[in-house]
């Protein structure tokens, strides 16, 4: 190996806790976290929901007699999560759905006994079947709960998730919720597809990609976590954030309303991550606010 690579995952344990602790890069990334959800200018309920959160790994010597330095006073690591889940318009509960779904999800991480706080490659693909398991449990809570009230049956929503692990990303994602990351250099990359029939047709080449937007089966879902029907296919990926980058996920109230160009535009305005939620949220409104409209934004700092 030589000099210029990253060894730090080699580190012998008696090493030095200066080496040591650079395995806990992570716990050093600094994130501006904000999001916003508003109901939109025609729908009396808001069935959009949102969750942004942190798990720390941590270790702390509290009292020892072994000489100075030889093992960390600290170390931790941390993960961010960021989650938007749209219930479907129109279906039974999806108000329900949604929040059913991001409660369902964060039980099942918390209860998970061995939380994976470093993703080298074995371990990023023990990430993505786990997330695609829980997807899918996620699923089976919603038929449950509509098994047990008539009243929900049908009822269904998207869910997109991001998480970071210092530079590494990974993203899950079911339904036309979308994942962005705009780059430090100001390009907007969209990680995501959007599971519908109308983007089905444009990937057989019956319409092209720009009809799309206006085709009118742009919001039959083709996939969803539902109670009945729809087939449940989790689009997993894993990517790699850079000093600066912003990740943002938002539900298809922004999306149908403010295009992508429109998004980057705000994404680069400088400043706190609150102020470019508001100002995307405003903007949607601003266009006819048809449906819910959500944003979750992490903007990144990333030492070297």
């Amino acid at each position: 190996m030589t000099n210029d690579q990253d060894d730090t995952a080699e580190i012998p344990p008696w090493k030095e806790p200066e080496a040591r602790l650079a395995l806990g890069a992570s716990s050093r990334v600094e994130v501006d976290i904000a999001a916003l959800s508003h109901p939109g200018k025609v729908r009396k309920n808001n069935e959009d929901h949102f969750i942004a959160m942190r798990f720390d790994r941590t270790m702390r010597t509290l009292a020892t007699n072994v000489p100075a330095g030889a093992v960390p006073s600290l170390y931790s690591e941390s993960v961010y999560g960021l989650l938007v889940a749209d219930g479907v318009g129109g279906a039974a509960g999806g108000e329900i759905a949604s929040r059913t779904a991001i409660q369902a999800l964060v039980g099942l991480v918390l209860d998970t006994p061995d939380w994976i706080m470093r993703i080298d490659d074995p371990l990023a693909e023990e990430v993505l079947a786990r997330m695609e398991h829980r997807f899918k449990q996620v699923r089976e809570v919603l038929v449950e709960r509509a098994k047990a009230d008539q009243s929900l049956r049908g009822m269904a929503t998207t869910m997109t998730v991001g998480c970071t692990l210092g530079p590494e990303l990974i993203t899950a994602h079911v339904g036309d919720s979308r994942a962005y990351v705009l780059r430090r250099d100001g390009r907007l990359e969209r990680l995501t597809r959007d599971q519908t029939m109308a983007q089905s047709l444009a990937d057989a080449g019956a319409i092209t990609q720009e009809e799309v937007s206006k085709h009118p089966s742009r919001h039959v879902l083709t996939s969803a976590l539902a109670t009945r029907g729809a087939f449940v296919q989790v689009e997993l990926k894993r990517g790699r954030l850079e000093d600066g980058d912003q990740l943002l996920l938002c539900s298809d109230g922004l999306t149908e309303m403010v295009a992508d160009d429109a998004i980057a535009e705000v994404l680069r305005v400088p400043g706190k991550a609150e102020d470019a939620c508001r100002e995307l949220v405003e903007r949607a409104l601003a266009a006819g606010g048809k449906d819910n409209v959500t944003v979750v934004l992490g903007r990144y700092r990333i030492p070297g």
